[in-house]
């Protein structure tokens, strides 16, 4: 049974307050947690980079979390061009190879769908990423993980023609809506609405929604592309 402690942080990591879930929890608190909020919160706000090195640094080294969150970092810091180290894109494969190898399924999943992203954004190998997709996808349905999923076909998308691109885009907001991921809702707003005609009223309404958003979760790649 989750403490009330833990479930009020992944409630508040849920909704972007990731400021107020690391509160919660405290520094000697759930630490794999801990650190994968810490790794959320550079993620969407491109800030706090030494504190979620240090929450990731906490952990046993040779677990399959903190190999994951290390490549994620090293990912992150290859796509924003932030003081990316020579070794990064390196050490981003090395991380999510031994994340899928010594990690239960979710956490091979998660390892696959993050190889994938590396592969399509950084190398932009479409070719080695989608079988990877594939794989996170067939774990994600299986496990009936919806938040999962929406991250998947979010970035299976842009590999499918216009019709099911967009079905695809429509499902991960859809999905993320239901399931109070904020910050995920918003992304998945921007991305919709960017991929909808210049004239269509629902991309207008979209980014009429999904801006606000970003500037109150302080969204950084969110703001800086808009």
């Amino acid at each position: 049974m989750l403490s009330d402690d833990t479930y009020v942080a992944r409630r508040l990591h849920m909704l972007g307050e990731w400021d107020a879930a690391l509160t919660v929890l405290g520094p000697d608190t759930e630490p794999e947690l801990r650190a994968e909020i810490a790794v959320d919160r550079w993620f969407f706000r491109i800030e706090g980079h030494e504190e979620a090195e240090k929450a990731v640094a906490a952990l046993d080294p040779v677990s399959p979390t903190a190999h994951l969150l290390t490549a994620r970092l090293a990912y992150s810091r290859l796509l924003f061009r932030r003081d990316p180290r020579a070794d990064d894109r390196a050490a981003a494969e090395a991380g999510y190879r031994a994340a899928a190898e010594g990690g239960d399924e979710m956490t091979r999943g998660w390892a696959e769908y993050h190889w994938a992203v590396l592969l399509d954004n950084i190398d932009e190998d479409a070719a080695g990423a989608l079988p990877r997709y594939e794989t996170a996808l067939e774990i994600a349905t299986r496990s009936g993980d919806g938040y999962f999923e929406s991250y998947i076909i979010r970035h299976l998308a842009p590999h499918k023609e216009p019709a099911e691109r967009i079905a695809m885009l429509r499902r991960s907001l859809h999905l993320r809506a239901a399931l109070g991921a904020r910050p995920q809702t918003v992304a998945a707003q921007a991305i919709l609405a960017d991929n909808l005609p210049e004239n269509d009223p629902e991309r207008a309404e979209l980014i009429r929604t999904f801006r606000p958003g970003a500037e109150e979760l302080r969204i950084g790649w969110l703001l800086s592309e808009n």
